[in-house]
């Protein structure tokens, strides 16, 4: 029985993984998504040269996917290192549907999310966790610690609203 099968089985070496090709092409004909402005270019030291466009982001999404997208839920966020419990506290007065409450907070968390993501970004995020009480530990290369000025700008964009 084997015998028999043998060549048949077989045939697809013999031609070749060409002949396998097929698992790795996608469903799509030829369409190739433009991710030009989607994911910003990064130079050392990791700062974005350009912003994310999301709008070109949403009409690849409409484009290319099976199920209808309109914005997201949850959050990777660098800040709940720093400020987990109010972001917690924001998740929770959403559920709750207390949205003035959850909007004020929202607005609080604006600079210091900005300063340690965008702004600043993994410098100004070890630079807060250390003080928050947390290891953040020195920048490693090719990051650069903060400069005075920068510090001075993460300290006033975490006091303005209270969290220092």
């Amino acid at each position: 029985m084997l015998r028999q099968q043998g060549p048949r089985l077989l045939a697809p070496l013999r031609l070749g993984l060409a002949a396998f090709r097929w698992l790795s092409t996608p469903a799509t004909s030829g369409a190739g998504l433009d991710l030009r402005g989607i994911f910003p270019p990064l130079t050392t030291p990791f700062t974005a040269q350009a912003e994310v466009d999301y709008s070109r982001l949403e009409e690849n999404l409409h484009r290319y996917a099976t199920v209808p997208f309109r914005g997201a839920c949850g959050g990777v966020c660098a800040l709940a290192n720093v400020l987990g419990a109010p972001l917690c506290q924001l998740e929770r007065l959403c559920q709750e549907g207390r949205w003035q409450e959850a909007q004020a907070l929202q607005l609080q968390l604006i600079e210091p999310n900005a300063a340690v993501t965008r702004k600043f970004g993994i410098p100004a995020l070890k630079q807060a966790m250390e003080w928050f009480g947390y290891h953040g530990g020195p920048c490693r290369a090719p990051l650069r610690p903060l400069s005075e000025a920068q510090l001075e700008e993460l300290r006033r964009d975490f006091s303005i609203n209270g969290w220092l």
